[in-house]
């Protein structure tokens, strides 16, 4: 735009807004009974009240910025702020208060100032107040500027944010994250790498949905009350959860900021809407964030249901029989010989076999799944040792990558893979490393394997992954597992056919798509009690598989798992990581207390449990309580149902199916603990124990004494 358009539109712009030129217009507000939301005169955040507290979340600070991508005279500038604190808004409001649909403010920005210039783009806010204090945030960006993307909107922003004592920050990275201070750990991380964004100006972390976050939301709490920041996005396009603190004075940061950012990618012409993005604050505990989620879950949530057996499994024991340099660990013959046995000894009948195939694993993908090792029998041998296993009592899951293509296959250099593969932003085949090391150093170092993503639209892919499953039906395993299509990688693939390049956003819905195709074909083909699984939860891909292998295991002092089990207690999740002898008191415990399955990974999956003895045996003692108490393979209720006298010390975690209840109760790391459990309406019929307990139930509760590391669990009718 030339310079006289540009001032034609600066006049308009100071005509239709008087504020512009130095008038004052009212705050508006949205009130019921639950929450107050006043907007300021020039679009910011003046307040955010939750009634039921009476704390105001809000600081005054600006609502929302956007940047763009700017190729106009003849340079680029990848990233273009435009700041809401230099714009003049129009306000309206429409609808009354109370306590029914309580109103709409709308913020209109015809066109949008950045840096003292016009810039041909509008922006339209609306904020819907609803009944049940939920505060709505839509907005809808249409361009018009040349040689320009609108790239990023971040908002709702709830700056100069105003916490109440003792507030955390919960996050649902890897299943849940909870941290104390969360303005000292946002200054103290936010800036790695050192000095890699603007961190003299604010220091930033943020958390991408959907990768290893795994579920849209994020909080700030204490134990009575909190703000719940999310995007109930039935699309599940990207979005990152942004927090932010600011200095009041050079490299002092104390401002907290805290809000969502999206990705509309619009183009000169184009127009984008998104009205997902929600605030609530709440009087509760943590759990009122998960009840919520899983209310808007269950408006798209069709997960069906798991076999009998795969409700039942204690875990399995994740072996690889050939390694990716050649490396035989184990061979069919070992499956229902030292496999089963070493499994047996700690409660677990269940295989998940991985590098089954000739080529080793991470190796050949996906043409080595079609080409076992005829040196140890080929197909035929695995068939057997399958159905010697499945004759002893066991449950078979075959492995397979749902997403690497390997570039050295003939599938990527002679066939579809390079034309179907991920593209980074130039248009070259995106690629990723797996490597292991042998005895040496060379092939960890310097022989690595490559790899590319598969782009999950390609039906041409899913033809072959439906093959896999064929495969599996074949062998006649129980179950079909499909590595890495949980969650969505922190890139992303590029279309770089236009002016700019357009990276997916809605990856995860793809993979979700997938595993949804995949459970039809089973169902259709294989026998009725087939399973499938997949690797790290996300909760669009989960509903479609009937068990999810753990991404880590969640037992250092800032995990949270607790958020996923209560959000969704029906799906079967694994712990991980526990790969040797160390620690093992602790982290097998507190496996049990979140009711994860064992994921059992001895040496990185490169020996059987017999070479972890401490872990076998625990295992061995856990799992014989799950066969006495099946409860615990039910629904996880947490500390629903009870009443605990010493929480931080004596832990106490509660499984619930129909009648039946049990509590599983142990001790804080390496300390012992002594409580008292009330359970209203249950009387304790039986209890176990690992270690020297004391459990004496009495008509004012249960007492219980643990000694360090000791469990306890506990029956109910």
């Amino acid at each position: 735009m030339d310079k006289s358009k540009r001032l034609k539109l600066v006049r308009n712009v100071l005509l239709l807004f008087p504020a512009a030129i130095g008038a004052t217009l009212p705050a508006a507000t949205l009130e019921n009974s639950k929450v107050r939301v006043e907007i300021g005169d020039r679009g910011e955040l003046k307040s955010l009240v939750c009634k039921d507290t009476g704390h105001d979340w809000a600081g005054g600070a600006q609502l929302w910025r956007l940047y763009f991508d700017d190729r106009r005279g003849g340079h680029e500038e990848k990233e273009v702020p435009v700041l809401g604190g230099e714009q003049t808004p129009r306000i309206e409001i429409a609808g009354g208060t109370g306590d029914g649909q309580c109103g709409t403010i709308t913020i209109n920005y015809p066109a949008l100032v950045c840096r003292g210039m016009m810039f041909d783009a509008s922006l339209r806010l609306t904020i819907a107040l609803e009944p049940d204090g939920l505060v709505r945030f839509a907005s809808e960006i249409s361009n018009r500027e040349a040689h320009t993307c609108i790239r990023e909107l971040q908002y709702p922003l709830v700056g100069d944010c105003r916490l109440p004592g003792g507030a955390e920050l919960l996050t649902t990275f890897l299943g849940g994250e909870r941290f104390k201070d969360p303005v000292g750990k946002i200054a103290r991380e936010g800036n790695e790498p050192p000095y890699f964004g603007r961190t003299w100006e604010f220091r930033q972390i943020d958390y991408k949905y959907p990768s290893h976050t795994v579920a849209n939301c994020f909080a700030l709490l204490n134990d009575s009350e909190g703000l719940y920041i999310a995007s109930h996005d039935p699309t599940f396009q990207d979005t990152w959860h942004g927090l932010r603190v600011y200095p009041e004075s050079p490299m002092t940061f104390t401002r907290l900021e805290a809000g969502l950012y999206k990705y509309p990618d619009v183009l000169c012409g184009g127009t984008w809407k998104n009205d997902s993005n929600v605030l609530w604050p709440y009087a509760g505990d943590w759990k009122e964030t998960a009840r919520r989620y899983r209310a808007w879950a269950d408006t798209w949530w069709k997960r069906r249901a798991a076999p009998a057996w795969v409700n039942m499994m204690t875990g399995w024991q994740r072996i690889i029989f050939r390694h990716q340099y050649g490396v035989t660990y184990y061979t069919p013959d070992d499956v229902a010989g030292q496999v089963w046995e070493a499994g047996r000894k700690a409660g677990i009948d269940t295989l998940l076999c991985f590098g089954w195939w000739n080529s080793g694993m991470d190796n050949g993908y996906p043409d080595s799944y079609f080409t076992t090792d005829p040196a140890t029998g080929g197909d035929a041998a695995w068939k057997k040792a399958i159905a010697d296993f499945q004759a002893k009592g066991g449950k078979f899951h075959l492995y397979f990558n749902g997403k690497l293509i390997d570039l050295e296959s003939d599938y990527f250099r002679n066939g579809p893979g390079r034309e179907i593969c991920y593209r980074d932003n130039t248009g070259a085949v995106y690629t990723e490393q797996y490597r292991f090391k042998g005895s040496g150093t060379f092939t960890g170092y310097y022989n690595t394997r490559t790899f590319t993503p598969a782009n999950q639209r390609s039906e041409e892919w899913r033809a072959l992954l439906r093959k896999m499953v064929d495969r599996a039906i074949d062998f006649g395993a129980d179950s079909v597992f499909f590595d890495q299509l949980g969650y969505c990688e922190y890139t992303s693939t590029w279309n770089t056919d236009g002016e700019f390049p357009m990276p997916d956003h809605f990856i995860i819905a793809e993979k979700a798509k997938t595993l949804e195709m995949l459970h039809d074909y089973i169902d259709g083909k294989a026998p009725e009690d087939f399973a499938i699984g997949t690797e790290c939860f996300t909760d669009v891909c989960a509903q479609h598989v009937d068990y999810v292998h753990n991404l880590i295991n969640p037992s250092k002092p800032t995990d949270f798992p607790e958020w996923v089990r209560y959000a969704f207690p029906e799906i079967p999740l694994t712990d991980r990581e526990i790969r040797d002898d160390t620690d093992i008191a602790w982290r097998v415990n507190h496996n049990l207390l979140v009711g994860l399955r064992t994921d059992g990974e001895t040496f990185r999956c490169q020996r059987t449990l017999d070479w972890a003895p401490a872990h076998q045996e625990r295992l061995g003692r856990i799992n014989a309580l799950r066969r006495k108490y099946p409860v615990l393979m039910g629904t996880y209720r947490d500390t629903d149902g009870f009443e605990n006298s010493n929480p931080k010390i004596l832990l106490a975690r509660a499984f619930s199916d129909g009648a039946e209840m049990a509590i599983v109760v142990c001790t804080a790391k390496d300390v012992p603990a002594k409580g008292v459990l009330r359970v209203p309406g249950r009387t304790l019929s039986s209890w176990d124990c690992i270690g020297e307990a004391k459990v004496d139930g009495n008509a004012k509760g249960i007492d219980i004494s643990l000694p360090a590391n000791g469990l306890a669990v506990l029956g109910f009718r």
